[in-house]
């Protein structure tokens, strides 16, 4: 089963710079499990294991552009073929 992963600027020093990734996994955890075998460090930077193995609170994660906190969150199921976006959330501004 092949789920492509669009990686964001800030974590793609953990994809050799790569914009896209593959994975497998039946879940959105196991995803993250599974990218985590070859490209290390990045689940970390995306699940925070402090909080149960949530998503951390600035990065969202888009299952074929729908939001996957208003899904199952990281429980999330996939099928061969779903896309994933990764995106930091963006903060900030002027006054």
């Amino acid at each position: 089963m092949a789920i492509e992963v669009r990686i964001p600027t800030i974590l793609r020093p953990y994809t050799d710079g790569e914009k896209a990734v593959s994975g497998e996994g039946a879940t959105l955890a196991d995803l993250f499990a599974d990218l985590e075998t070859r490209h290390k460090g990045i689940q970390e930077r995306i699940i925070d294991e402090a909080k149960g193995g949530e998503l951390r609170r600035f990065v969202n994660v888009y299952l074929n552009d729908e939001d996957v906190r208003f899904l199952a969150g990281i429980t999330t199921e996939l099928k061969d073929g779903d896309s994933i976006t990764i995106l930091p959330a963006v903060a900030g501004g002027s006054k």
